[in-house]
């Protein structure tokens, strides 16, 4: 079983650049699931239902998120009924949304998929440790084949939590710098990792966004609206092969395109 991770998609050149390049890496590895991290697909910051929409069209079969999750206000409402776009699991029980899904990928073969936020330099959530343990002792009962997107900004945080849950799930994939990381290894216990998978937007940018913005941004400290600029995009993306029946990662390849 082979899955595709696409980084953070930064809105509309992060989007295009899904359309454009997807259709081929499907052919090319054969893929049979696709996740993205869309929190930033809509102008740069949070997701609305048009960007997932647009996502979900391209071939994303699960949409992941982080910290922006809520960014949109318009979107909360598809969000709390729409259960392909995961907010993290950790927030408040109360809280409207999905955390994690179990879907089919062919037959009687499932797939799942949890989203988990950080808490070093994050907003404080639930513990990402224990609440990632507890649920995912459950869904091992229906499935081995467990994707856990860690969105965190410490890589400490991220190491210390692949460590943590390896040899219980799949793969455990850091989103949320946008710089993507070349430290993806299979762990000793059969978890895939890797401390952060990149950016899907703008090459010629900060993150994403445009570089005049930011770079005058640190020069006054003065608030101003950050824009994602246009022109060619890259893509990070990470391909993880699993075994089906124990959910060990067989192998893992981060890649790096342009659109």
């Amino acid at each position: 079983m082979k899955l595709l991770f696409i980084g953070d998609v930064v809105g509309r050149t992060g989007r295009e650049a899904v359309k454009s390049l997807l259709p081929n890496l499907k052919n090319l590895y054969k893929l049979d699931f696709i996740v993205a991290n869309g929190e930033n697909s809509a102008g740069g910051f949070g997701i609305n239902q048009k960007t997932a929409h647009e996502l979900f069209q391209a071939g994303v079969d699960v949409i992941t998120t982080g910290n922006h999750v809520w960014d949109k206000k318009e979107a909360v409402q598809y969000i709390a009924k729409e259960n392909r776009i995961l907010r993290p699991l950790n927030y408040p029980p109360d809280a409207l949304g999905f955390g994690s899904i179990i879907l089919n990928v062919r037959n009687d073969l499932k797939v799942a998929i949890i989203c988990l936020s950080g808490r070093v330099f994050m907003n404080i959530l639930d513990c990402p440790f224990r609440t990632a343990r507890s649920v995912v002792e459950e869904i091992q009962k229906e499935t081995k084949l467990i994707f856990i997107d860690f969105h965190g900004e410490a890589t400490s945080e991220k190491k210390a939590f692949g460590y943590y849950i390896d040899g219980l799930v799949t793969a455990v994939i850091g989103t949320h710098t946008h710089v993507q990381t070349a430290d993806e290894k299979i762990l000793p216990k059969g978890t895939a990792y890797i401390t952060d998978v990149g950016m899907t937007g703008p090459e010629d940018s900060v993150i994403g966004i445009d570089k005049s913005q930011i770079i005058q941004k640190f020069l006054d400290f003065m608030p101003r609206k950050f824009e994602v600029p246009s022109g060619k995009a890259i893509m990070n993306a990470l391909v993880v092969e699993a075994n089906e029946k124990t959910g060990k990662a067989k192998a893992i390849q981060r890649l790096q395109l342009t659109a």
